[in-house]
């Protein structure tokens, strides 16, 4: 989810950034290194991202909140304690309309406490922080978000040093050693979803104090013959992984695809992304 950074900070970044620009060709090289077949640091050396297309489908009607997703998550990719995922949950309570209202639906609630980490205990909050009642909701649904793997990537556009990067295989990448922290691609990614690490003695020995992170598919597995690991643990088949160059029998994906009117966040923004959903309501953003 994404850090909140005002403009503010980030322009406060520009000379970091500017000095940056001079790392330009050394990260052109490395993204041209990736094209070439290194697709990251921690994929095997035989794994040819050419011979991939990556893609994770969402069934929002099988969304139960419970919150394991972004906890595997966690785990997996030693995300930094406190506000900072990956991946995580939004609640939908679309409530019940007004007695002298004319619409068919009343105020639509979105709220996402600690990331849906612990599963959703407790109701949620109307504008007057009053808790809403059973009886007020109409409809109530979840919905897992995480980094879209757009085929245009704002965040890849407006990097001004190349950490960011589209790699063959679909997977929309960062270099962290590239990464100068400057945020211009957390403000630009519409869906929320970057942030930036906090300065722990992790972070700070493993030198990605300051980096932007994201959902990487969970790159060292996928690369490996693995599921992302909020695929594996999800009890109720929500999230659908699969790669569209090499279908399986039987295949998940395809079967997504014959089964559901397929959809994506924020179409109308031009960015194609590569997460598909199924089961969206309108009010989902």
């Amino acid at each position: 989810m994404k850090e909140h950074i005002t403009r503010r900070s980030s322009l406060s970044k520009i000379g970091l950034t500017l000095a940056g620009l001079a790392a330009l060709p050394v990260a052109k090289a490395a993204k041209a290194a990736v094209q070439n077949g290194l697709a990251s640091p921690s994929a095997p050396k035989a794994y040819d991202p050419t011979k991939h297309k990556w893609v994770m489908a969402i069934d929002a009607n099988r969304c139960i909140g419970c919150g394991l997703c972004a906890e595997a998550c966690k785990k997996e990719n030693s995300v930094p304690e406190g506000h900072y995922f990956r991946t995580w949950i939004e609640r939908y309570t679309i409530l019940k309309p007004k007695p002298d209202s004319a619409e068919a639906r009343g105020e639509t609630i979105v709220d996402s406490p600690n990331g849906g980490l612990k599963g959703f205990r407790e109701p949620p909050l109307k504008p007057d922080n009053q808790p809403v009642e059973k009886a007020e909701i109409l409809h109530a649904f979840f919905v897992p978000k995480l980094c879209n793997l757009c085929l245009h990537s704002p965040c890849a556009q407006v990097c001004p040093v190349g950490a960011k990067f589209d790699a063959p295989d679909g997977a929309v990448l960062v270099d962290p050693t590239y990464c100068i922290g400057c945020g211009f691609c957390i403000q630009a990614c519409p869906y929320g979803c970057r942030f930036l690490t906090p300065e722990t003695p992790e972070t700070k020995a493993r030198g990605t104090a300051g980096t932007a992170q994201k959902c990487t598919l969970c790159y060292h597995r996928i690369t490996r013959g693995l599921k992302p690991a909020c695929v594996e643990v999800c009890p109720t088949q929500t999230r659908i992984f699969g790669d569209l160059m090499n279908p399986v029998p039987n295949d998940p994906i395809q079967q997504f695809y014959k089964d559901n009117r397929v959809q994506t966040l924020k179409p109308h923004l031009g960015t194609e992304p590569r997460v598909l959903y199924a089961g969206l309501d309108k009010e989902v953003r």
